[in-house]
């Protein structure tokens, strides 16, 4: 049988507030977190804003491992775990015995230590590589991170590179194997730093903003880089009634698919598919939807062809529909397991957060994206987009948990 599935814990780390409550009351502000970057030299660049976090400190989080075996993105992974562990109040003596699911989405994995072992490559060759750098290079480190510190053995930790749709694939991922009974506990979300590689890269394309980043807006002009994580502690409702966990949300369902139509340009009939199986998947109707977390990059090609498809589905009564990049940039695979946590702080702070940097609504957009102040809201149900390269969609479907439904 399956089981209802919620979340009892949320670990952030971002440029705009660590851990649930301080992000929260940044999302609520309209905090923006961006700032000249100082993660890679920028030297050559016109552009060199980014969302980067500041003052973390991995020592703080990472005690059961060497510090310098984990890279820049598998610290934020490990660290945003053991906040949703200790958020979740679970006693990790308790967690080491369960059957455990670790999911973390990513689009670059450790591309920042990859990118100082390209540039000892050209200047000195190979022969001169910092093992330790090179040892920290696979992606399947930020899951297995996890799994090292909190101790986990009877545990399955998969990294999921869908690019910047890899923290919702992370949580139906969780989501199904807790729904399934197949695991008692779900780590599951996303994480990325930044990195001179995916910089270059958007810049190539002509799609970094100068100075921040606004989505829907008629004057964006593309995205700002960011780095982060956000991950969810996912568990039975059972489970958390048994032990009296804090329920920020009931997970609903998600919707997958991959259209392969272009290399980059979103595909507005597979996005809007994508959200028509994550509420058919929730049994979830579109008007009863409260608002949307988009994918929201602040492009001019994503924000027009994201907007179509949202009215594609809801119709005359598109949701409001905002988008947290404004405030906290591009996180690649962290923006949707941020966007969640996002979404269930909405719902247990009862508002809608802003987004910011909005000066005038685009009308091929013609949303309601809440400009700069968020506005207090009953919101009992959240839809979550994450949109990717090479057509990866992936949508979940957040709800407020309804005790007298237990």
């Amino acid at each position: 049988m399956s089981q209802r599935v919620v979340l009892t814990g949320c670990g952030v780390v971002s440029s705009i507030g660590t851990g649930a409550e301080e992000f929260g009351a940044a999302l609520r502000a309209g905090r923006s977190g961006a700032r000249p970057i100082t993660a890679f030299a920028t030297e050559g660049f016109e552009r060199t804003n980014g969302c980067e976090v500041v003052g973390f400190d991995p020592a703080r989080w990472v005690r059961n491992q060497p510090l310098r075996e984990l890279g820049r993105a598998s610290q934020f992974a490990v660290a945003a775990a053991r906040m949703a562990v200790e958020d979740a109040g679970l006693d990790v003596e308790v967690l080491q015995r369960s059957r455990t699911l670790v999911s973390v989405g990513t689009t670059d994995g450790e591309s920042h230590d990859l990118d100082r072992l390209v540039q000892t490559d050209i200047a000195q060759g190979p022969e001169h590589f910092d093992p330790v750098l090179a040892a920290r290079v696979p992606a399947g480190r930020l899951s297995a991170g996890i799994a090292r510190e909190l101790g986990l053995v009877d545990v399955e930790a998969v990294t999921i590179p869908t690019a910047c749709a890899a923290g919702n694939y992370a949580i139906g991922y969780g989501f199904d194997a807790v729904r399934a009974g197949e695991v008692d506990f779900a780590f599951c979300g996303g994480a990325d730093a930044m990195c001179r590689k995916t910089f270059a890269g958007f810049y190539r394309v002509g799609t970094i903003a100068p100075d921040r980043c606004q989505p829907f807006d008629s004057d964006r002009k593309g995205i700002l880089t960011g780095e982060g994580a956000g991950i969810l502690l996912l568990e039975s409702l059972e489970s958390a009634l048994a032990r009296g966990a804090r329920i920020y949300a009931e997970l609903l369902g998600y919707g997958l698919n991959c259209d392969a139509f272009h290399q980059v340009a979103p595909n507005e009939g597979s996005v809007a598919e994508a959200m028509r199986l994550a509420l058919e998947n929730a049994g979830v109707q579109p008007h009863e939807v409260d608002f949307i977390s988009a994918h929201g990059t602040g492009t001019k090609a994503n924000d027009v062809t994201e907007a179509r498809a949202i009215r594609r589905v809801f119709g005359d009564h598109t949701p409001r529909t905002i988008s947290i990049k404004s405030m906290l940039g591009h996180t690649m695979g962290a923006a949707s397991g941020l966007g969640a946590i996002a979404c269930a702080l909405a719902i247990v702070n009862r508002m809608i957060p802003p987004t910011i940097n909005h000066v005038k609504t685009d009308p091929e957009c013609d949303v309601d994206c809440v400009p700069n102040n968020a506005i207090e809201a009953d919101v009992r149900i959240v839809q979550n987009n994450g949109l990717a390269f090479g057509g990866n969609n992936a949508v979940v479907i957040l709800g407020k948990y309804e005790e007298a439904l237990a």
